[in-house]
């Protein structure tokens, strides 16, 4: 492969010193006398074992003239390859338009990551059965006593009031309206800060088509999401099948609730980072290689990490976290009795209070040791300090999460654990007061 580049390199410069030698010259004096021959070297004209590399000009004092230099210079531009010539740019227009999508697409995947969290702490204050109507373009809250007594009316005829909060005030009621009301509208404007950005990067010529069709497959399932939330809420509405039974949403509505929220999360957020970072820096191949069999172990693990976040959608789902309070055996014995009782016996992994705690707690144990091995081989692998960086940073929060898990598990510690958040202060509230005080005291929290 050298011997060809090099071959069109020297026929290239050829050409163009002919071309310029035949070109008609005007007349000057003689040549000056030839100074002693000097020692060959490559382009100089010398004939090397038997045969010119280039041919010299006539008068010329044994190296390129200035046009064999120009025309060989030239022929290697011409080879070489051109800056980012295999790199498809998501964001055209140049590197302000590159930061400022990438500044937008940020902001987006933030907005997402609150609305997650205001949908916990809307559940465990169980607000999410305040509204018993939903419109897709959003509506104006009570505004007057008369508009919020209408609302309380239409809430106690919910399963939830008669068998959970029946005799409630209209001071809790209204604190429970406002904070499902706060999440729905939060996620419209999501909608409102994606839709029109997204409309004006479009118009302005930066997003290109690979670009666009994928932002738009996300647009298209936020607004799913506000579809999936209310079929969810909805079933939160119905009469249980026992009397015994509390009125709560369905477990695989939840599960499908929150997936498709960490999908939109994901989504946003890689497609933030390859908007401004199209061509990770690599340093050396060394880091490229490594970087590729990183891939390779963190796939499996994150796939591992994906179903124990399904499987703690099922926990609350079926307010499994309730059931033992004891770590790390579940009441006085490893495996619960009860773990296959019901049939078919897929149905314990997703509606079985003790099978569906035991098996986040497995997977929630292999999370842990998958994210330290990636973490350990890592360490052995040549590559991107960042890389690594993040890597460290992956198993410190899942080294937190588990933490986190087990303080919630422990009913004796959920007090101490609820002082470091407000969020949590009111899930501890909620499990462990059973009175409509719990209201009360989580709006003194806000």
């Amino acid at each position: 492969m050298g011997s060809r580049v090099a071959a069109a390199l020297l026929r290239r410069g050829r050409d163009h010193a002919s071309a310029l030698m035949a070109a008609p010259r005007l007349p000057r004096a003689a040549p000056a006398p030839a100074p002693a021959p000097a020692a060959p070297r490559v382009g100089s004209g010398s004939c090397v074992g038997g045969g010119c590399l280039l041919p010299s000009r006539v008068g010329s004092t044994g190296g390129f003239s200035s046009a064999a230099r120009f025309g060989s210079f030239h022929a290697f531009r011409s080879l070489a390859p051109k800056p980012n010539s295999g790199l498809k740019l998501l964001v055209t227009k140049g590197p302000q338009a590159q930061k400022a999508v990438g500044i937008w697409l940020f902001g987006c995947a933030a907005w997402v990551f609150s609305m997650v969290i205001l949908g916990g702490i809307t559940r465990l204050t169980r607000s999410g059965l305040s509204m018993t109507d939903w419109k897709f373009t959003g509506e104006i809250p009570p505004m007057s006593d008369k508009d919020w007594l209408v609302e309380f009316e239409k809430y106690k005829q919910s399963p939830e009031y008669k068998r959970v909060n029946k005799g409630m005030s209209l001071e809790d009621f209204k604190f429970i309206y406002w904070m499902e009301y706060a999440h729905r509208m939060w996620g419209r404007a999501l909608g409102f800060l994606f839709a029109v950005p997204f409309a004006y990067f479009v118009a302005k010529g930066y997003v290109t088509r690979q670009l666009g069709l994928r932002l738009s497959a996300l647009f298209a399932l936020g607004g799913g999401q506000g579809l999936i939330g209310w079929w969810m809420v909805k079933s939160g509405l119905e009469e249980p099948s026992s009397e015994y039974t509390q009125p709560r949403v369905s477990p695989y509505r939840l599960a499908t609730h929150l997936t498709s929220a960490f999908i939109i999360y994901c989504g946003i957020l890689w497609t933030a980072l390859s908007v401004v970072m199209p061509d990770p820096p690599t340093g050396s191949m060394n880091w490229v290689n490594g970087a590729a069999k990183v891939r390779k172990l963190a796939i499996p693990v994150s796939a591992v990490v994906g179903i124990t976040a399904i499987s703690g959608a099922f926990v609350a789902g079926n307010d499994a976290g309730h059931a033992y309070n004891s770590f790390p055996k579940m009441g006085d014995t490893w495996i619960p009795e009860d773990v296959f009782s019901m049939e078919p016996l897929i149905r314990n992994f997703f509606e079985n209070t003790s099978t569906v705690q035991l098996n986040h707690r497995i997977l929630a144990t292999i999370t842990l040791l998958s994210v330290a091995g990636l973490w350990l081989a890592a360490r052995k692998i040549d590559m991107h300090p960042a890389v690594k960086s993040l890597i460290g940073s992956t198993l410190g929060m899942a080294a937190l999460q588990s933490y986190i898990g087990n303080i919630y598990t422990l009913d004796v510690c959920s007090y101490l654990f609820g002082l470091s958040s407000p969020s949590w202060s009111i899930d501890s509230i909620v499990t462990d007061d059973p009175s409509h005080s719990h209201f009360k005291k989580a709006r003194q929290l806000f």
